[in-house]
Parts: structure tokens; sequence; C-alpha cells
């Protein structure tokens, strides 16, 4: 019962995250028909504001230095602010680009933030201890859970619920829907675009600078190439769950997170480090059952 257990809050957690960068990468695609292939490295950039770029070391940005609340607010600031400067400097002026032009520019745009990085920093991979406390057991329900998976989970249901209110009780949620339905038809009616666009790049950047905060108290590493796995996971992730669908990204992260943690439980002994492709040959398996994903929304009706 232990086991299973511990078995069942590790895939909440992994989900949880993987969920979480699917989200960021579907309110994007929701609004702009993008794929923002540059969300793996707003969340290196995030996690870099703890580190100085002249010595190298961990800055002093402790619980005990500065507040908690004033250094996680200032981490989602980050990847927010990054964001939104990436869509006004770049692809405001390529939204009638081809499809292809917009996807090669946000490589691109990955390729040029990973090597300021370097510039800044180097590709050597630096230590950081940010609160450790987090990684002591907790006992629940027979099983000892690493208090940070709890709050991985945790903060995952309070997002996902305040983003579900979001988009259902405000002005900028109902926008955010109709323009994820049909955009040309929203901004025929009154919807106002850049608003729009701006606030689905300003949540999906705050959501890359915390998956960042999240993994960086998970391995306690931080690497210029951290947030490459993670975009990748994140947009097969949204494949599955349905491009533009939000519920279905969040559908699609916790599948893989679940799927990931059972082959790892239940594979050979030897072949468990060839774990990732038996995940991928289910994905395969789905996505030819399901080509469109889980579920499909109005803009991708239109097309089939």
């Amino acid at each position: 019962m232990n086991t299973l257990m511990q078995y069942l809050f590790d895939a909440l957690s992994t989900g949880s995250l993987y969920a979480l960068g699917a989200l960021g990468i579907a309110l994007i695609f929701g609004v702009m028909r993008l794929v923002n292939f540059a969300h793996g490295d707003f969340i290196t950039f995030s996690v870099f504001v703890l580190v100085t770029p002249t010595t190298e070391a961990v800055a002093p940005l402790l619980v005990g230095a500065w507040p908690t609340a004033l250094l996680v607010a200032g981490m989602l600031g980050t990847g927010a602010a990054l964001a939104v400067a990436c869509e006004l400097l770049v692809f405001r002026h390529l939204r009638r680009a081809a499809p292809a032009a917009t996807m090669v520019t946000s490589f691109a745009l990955g390729f040029v933030i990973q090597n300021i990085l370097l510039v800044m920093h180097s590709s050597r991979p630096k230590a950081i201890n940010l609160w450790p406390a987090l990684n002591l057991p907790v006992d629940l329900f027979g099983a000892r859970v690493p208090a940070l998976q709890l709050l991985t989970v945790g903060v995952a249901i309070v997002l996902l619920a305040g983003l579900a209110w979001m988009l259902r009780r405000t002005r900028i949620g109902l926008e955010m829907r109709a323009a994820a339905e049909d955009f040309n038809m929203a901004r025929g009616l009154g919807v106002r675009a850049n608003r729009v666009i701006l606030a689905a790049f300003a949540m999906s950047g705050a959501l890359a600078a915390l998956i960042g905060l999240l993994m960086v108290n998970q391995t306690g590493l931080v690497d210029v190439r951290m947030g490459a796995p993670m975009m990748l996971v994140a947009f097969v992730a949204t494949v599955i769950g349905g491009l533009g669908s939000l519920l279905g990204a969040v559908l699609g992260g916790l599948l893989i997170g679940v799927a990931s943690t059972l082959l790892q439980a239940g594979l050979p002994f030897d072949a468990r480090p060839f774990r990732d492709a038996f995940v991928y040959l289910a994905v395969i398996a789905l996505l030819l059952w399901r080509p469109n994903g889980l579920f499909v929304t109005g803009a991708m009706r239109q097309r089939i």
C-alpha cells in the first residue's frame, strides 16, 4: 500500500509539472496558432536570475536574504516580462507570416536566449541550494512524500482552478476563449487582439518561470539547457490533448507523467533506461487512434 501511494504521488507531481508546461504552450497557440519553441528557454532564463554572472556563484536571493514572496514574484515577473518583450519585438511583426516562418522564428529566438545565457554564465551547470526543506519527506497516507511533490501538485491545482475561473468570469478570459475558437471572428466582434495576445504571453512566461522554480528545487542545479527537455514533453502533451485546448494540454501532461512513473516502476530493471522510448511508443499509439488529440477545438475543427 505504501509503495502504491508513493507511485501515486510521484505520478501526480511529475504530471502536474508537465501539465503546467503544456498549459503555457497551449495559451499561446490558442490565440496565435503559434507553437512557441522558445518556451523552454523562457524557463531557463527565469531561473538564471538566481545566479550572478560575474562570479558564477549563487546569488544571495535565499529566504534569509530576500523574502520568499519577493523572490517568487521577481522570478514570475522576469518570465512574464521576457515573454511580453518577445511578443512586442518579434512575434507581433509576424502575425501575417506563414506558420512555418513563425515556428522557425521561435526556434531561432530560443537559440538567441540560450546563447545570451552562455555568454553570461558559461555552459557549466551550477549548484543552487534554494529552500532545502522542501526536499524533506512528509508522512502522508502511509507514504513518505517529499514536500516539494505536494507543493507541485498543490500549485498546479490552485493555478488550474484560478485559470478556469479567469477564463469564465473575467472579460480578458472571455476574450481569450473567443479568440481560441475563431480569432478573426472575435476581433471582428470587438475583441482587442493586442491585449489578448499580450495577456497570453504574460501568463505563459509566468508559468515558465514557475516551472523553472520548481525544477531547480527538485534538481538543485541550474543549466542553460534545462528547459529544453521540459519544452519537448510539454509540446507532446499539448498535441496529445489537442492543439488549442487548455483542458487537453493539462490532461496530456498528466497522462505523460502517469505513464512515465508507471513504466519506471513496472519495466524490468534492464529496460528502465529506455523508459522514454516506451512512453513515446504509447504517444504514437494514442495519436494513431486520435490524430487530432483528445480534444478538438473549434479552430481545429475548421481545418479537419
